[in-house]
């Protein structure tokens, strides 16, 4: 019998699916019908492939087979998100520039894709870093600032001192720089923002359009939006004459404020401590946290500092003291809270900390005198040493509070966001340069569009220096003011990469196209996507800015829809060594060894069938044996069963087949469990070849060999062939036979103690009592009971029995 050679099978047909351009789906106009959109999360060419990608695309690759198959007209395109920190610092590890190293990483990875055989419409194939494709990024940018949806602004940023960047606040995992693990600063700095909060209502209320979407992935979006209803009252600095907002939940407290809090990163504390004693000790402090995160701050004993300075409390009048501490966040609120030692637990434990008074202003409504901090708030608490408002429940006095204090412009009902706007302009070098000059006469002006693209110069030391690398470029960046004429200087500035990723999935649908970022007939007939794969880190990140690009864009009826992705599907990490695998981390390991030992089919099962497609999997290359002995029992079987033309005939393969085809298509259809799907498959070939000659043995390995082609194309490509058939990929999706699915006998396992005794063959519709008679009649079993008491009796309906004996 011939032997199974994975290496000259898998490039045969990668060769005529490249031939016949296979898996290219061209427009056909909205309305056309049955069209469907295939998207995983495109990759970084910061380096090549690693086995946790493996997983991601594959996972697509499967579902856009099931799909074509199912008769849809499946888009599955491919890109590289190709600017950026991530290629920018492997080109300062490395050594080159840029684009070379870019350049030469998409050349690899398009390679490795082609010889995992992934059904990709390389027609359509984008790269961010590109000028055709961050043309039209910067265009969409100058649409968003037409719309006032982009501005600058000072505000307090944080800064990698590595990476000599601005970053977002997403993009700081533990107070460290998510690309580089470097201790992040904090700076004032002019910087481009999006207007991401004026959004922050439709990116809550519209989750009821993401039926599809993961709810830990909503949840995580709903918690970073971070809505609360409150009250904002204002404090006042007669020294500096300015009010200072104050975002609360709990306006009830507010007689029982002593002292007040702005946290490191607020603006106005440099102006508070200019020219006083407590100068240098302050900013020291804001320089040492003010670029921790939330979770750092939250889990060290709370620290701070006083400014010298006192803010009046607008409800009684009182002088309290102002403090700078780590636990008050720019992220929530205004960045200052009144403290309220008695009711609030962080706020105790600062004031026991540094001996600032508690004053009690909460009570439960029985006269008891509870614990502090006391944090109620309902009507089983009430106001003390409130003044006029004592003796109201909590919740009324709330309300009366903030009604009297509005009537004084001291406060006002308010809703506050844990969302901030999105900053989006970097001091490096490899991005999309932000289409604006800066003219001393006009100010900001817009780079006309028929000027677009600006492109990114040339230049050789692109090495981050705390300031924009393109401020060296003088032919580049000094241009005549398009609104004047006069002397001008272009923005040094360059776009996050978050950006390009914001849109690319739109590009997708009208890549060629040189006079519009895309048609509006080709974005209705493909979008929005239906189905996206990737990962959960990026949840707060990639996910939101894209639902608030789209909405934005929906909103200058450029698009026709408001949420970017249909159904959304978390693939889970591939951990290598305990840890998620990743370039950055240096435990990435690189599919190539194992294709060219196994073949790619091997790699494509064996990553399908490690776990879960949502769980967390570690990497054992000693699994992938075990499909490629899969793969050899497949291929003997099925050329056995092929040689012999056994007969055909309703037998008990044939129901074994049905019933696979039924489970199958819902494990990929319906649940995404890639694993039982292979599983069972696996159990259809182990029942053929216990006997390939019997009825229904061609059908049953037919079946077997069309059910593997999503997960593994290539042998079953070959493997239909030597059936005697052709073009599988093109061939439709296999259905059960209903009448096959109703067997008249089953196999029932009987067990002894939890081993297997003896198979016996058993009408379908046996009651329990029967099955458990049958089974204690059976010879073998008998000789293994010899006498012993029947303790319980374990009955799996149409499965087994199992008898545990003393």
């Amino acid at each position: 019998m011939e032997t199974y050679d994975p290496q000259a099978i898998e490039t045969r047909w990668q060769k005529v699916w490249e031939d016949e351009n296979a898996f290219h789906t061209p427009n056909a106009g909205p309305g056309t019908g049955n069209a469907y959109f295939v998207l995983e999360m495109l990759p970084y060419p910061s380096g090549t492939l690693h086995v946790g990608q493996v997983r991601n695309y594959t996972q697509g690759d499967v579902l856009t087979h099931f799909h074509r198959r199912h008769g849809k007209r499946v888009m599955r395109p491919m890109g590289f998100d190709s600017f950026g920190l991530n290629a920018e610092n492997a080109a300062i590890r490395d050594g080159g520039h840029p684009r070379d190293i870019v350049r030469e990483n998409i050349k690899k990875i398009r390679a490795q894709m082609k010889r995992m055989g992934w059904a990709i419409d390389w027609e359509r194939e984008i790269a961010s870093h590109e000028p055709e494709y961050y043309r039209w990024t910067q265009w969409l940018f100058l649409q968003f600032l037409k719309a006032g949806q982009a501005m600058r602004k000072e505000a307090p940023v944080k800064w990698c001192p590595k990476d000599q960047t601005v970053l977002a606040n997403e993009q700081v995992i533990d107070g460290r720089c998510e690309r580089c693990g470097t201790l992040v600063e904090s700076k004032m700095l002019e910087q481009w923002f999006f207007r991401y909060t004026t959004y922050a209502d439709e990116l809550l209320d519209e989750m009821d359009l993401l039926e599809s979407w993961p709810e830990r992935i909503l949840a995580a979006q709903r918690n970073w939006i971070g809505r609360s209803e409150g009250a904002e009252l204002l404090f006042r600095v007669d020294e500096l004459d300015i009010d200072i907002p104050v975002f609360t939940t709990r306006a009830d407290t507010v007689y029982g404020a002593t002292f007040f809090v702005l946290a490191p990163e607020h603006p106005l504390v440099p102006k508070l401590v200019a020219a006083t004693e407590q100068e240098p000790a302050v900013l020291d402090y804001v320089r040492r946290t003010a670029a921790h995160s939330f979770a750092e701050r939250e889990n060290k004993e709370k620290d701070g500092v006083f400014t010298g300075r006192f803010a009046i409390n607008p409800a009684n009048g009182e002088r309290i003291p102002m403090w700078v501490a780590d636990y008050v966040l720019m992220e929530y609120g205004s960045g200052a809270i009144m403290a309220v030692p008695a009711h609030d637990d962080r706020d105790f434990e600062f004031a026991a900390k540094y001996e600032l008074p508690v004053r009690q202003v909460i009570a439960p409504v029985d006269g008891s005198e509870p614990e502090l901090p006391y944090v109620a708030k309902s009507r089983e608490a009430k106001l003390v040493n409130s003044e006029q408002f004592t003796g109201l429940p909590a919740p009324e006095g709330e309300r009366q509070i903030v009604e009297w204090l509005g009537k004084r412009g001291r406060g006002r009902p308010a809703i506050s966001y844990r969302l901030r706007d999105w900053l989006l302009s970097r001091q490096r070098y490899w991005g999309s340069p932000i289409p604006v000059v800066h003219c001393g006469s006009c100010g900001i002006v817009p780079v006309p569009e028929e000027e677009l693209p600006v492109l990114l110069p040339e230049i050789e030391d692109y090495a981050p220096k705390g300031k924009s690398p393109l401020e060296s470029a003088e032919d580049w960046i000094r241009v005549p003011c398009p609104q004047c004429g006069g002397e001008a200087r272009r923005e040094a500035d360059t776009m996050d990469t978050f950006v390009d990723s914001s849109w690319y999935f739109l590009r997708y649908c009208d890549p060629h196209n040189d006079t519009a970022p895309f048609e509006r007939s080709a974005i209705d007939e493909w979008c929005p996507v239906d189905q996206y794969i990737g990962g959960i880190e990026h949840a707060v990140l990639h996910l939101l800015y894209a639902r608030y690009f789209i909405k934005v864009l929906n909103d200058l009826g450029i698009v026709g829809f408001r949420e970017p992705f249909s159904r959304l599907f978390n693939h889970g990490w591939v951990d290598m060594g305990g840890a998620k695998m990743s370039k950055s981390k240096g435990n990435a390991i690189s599919p190539d060894d194992f294709v060219r030992e196994h073949g790619a089919d091997a790699l494509r099962l064996y990553i399908l069938f490690i776990g879960p497609a949502d769980a967390r999997v570690e990497w054992q290359a000693t699994g992938l044996e075990g499909m490629s002995r899969f793969l050899r029992r497949l291929w003997r079987v099925a050329l056995e069963v092929a040689a012999q033309s056994p007969e055909e005939g309703p037998g008990e393969l044939a129901h074994k087949a049905n019933e696979t085809i039924v489970k199958v298509t819902d494990d990929i259809g319906r649940r995404f469990a890639y694993n039982t799907a292979i599983a069972a498959v696996m159990e259809l070939v182990n029942e053929i070849a216990r006997d390939p000659s019997a009825p229904g043995a061609r059908f049953a390995v037919e079946t077997a060999v069309s059910l593997i082609q999503p997960a593994a194309p290539h042998v079953a490509e070959e493997l239909w062939g030597r059936l005697g058939h052709e073009r599988l990929w093109e061939q439709p999706w296999p259905t059960a036979d209903p009448s096959l699915l109703q067997r008249e006998t089953f196999e029932l396992v009987v067990q002894v103690n939890g081993k297997v005794r003896d198979p016996l063959e058993v009408p379908a519709d046996l009651p329990e009592d029967e099955l458990v008679a049958r089974a204690k009649e059976s010879p073998k079993v008998q000789a293994q009971l010899n006498g012993g008491e029947i303790r319980q009796t374990i009955v799996v309906p149409r499965k087994l029995v199992n008898l545990v004996v003393n």
